[in-house]
């Protein structure tokens, strides 16, 4: 699970900077390299990247839980 932790997180990272490159200067690193924003190839970075987010928040909590630090809790009490 560390090493599916790390290629996710650093997908993450791969749209965090994009997403930067896009607010800052209407840039699309992804769509640049991989033909446009509908190429399939994009698409399928955007999916992995997005994939990715949901993995890392998963792992992070499961690997915060694990090392016995406070993993927020919504209980009502």
């Amino acid at each position: 699970m560390k090493s599916l932790h790390w290629v996710a997180l650093l997908l993450v990272v791969v749209g965090a900077v994009n997403w930067g490159l896009v607010g800052l200067f209407q840039f699309d690193l992804v769509a640049a390299l991989f033909g446009g924003q509908a190429a399939p190839l994009s698409r399928v970075v955007y999916t992995l990247v997005g994939l990715s987010g949901v993995v890392v928040a998963a792992t992070s909590a499961a690997l915060a839980g694990a090392r016995g630090q406070a993993v927020p809790s919504h209980s009502v009490r």
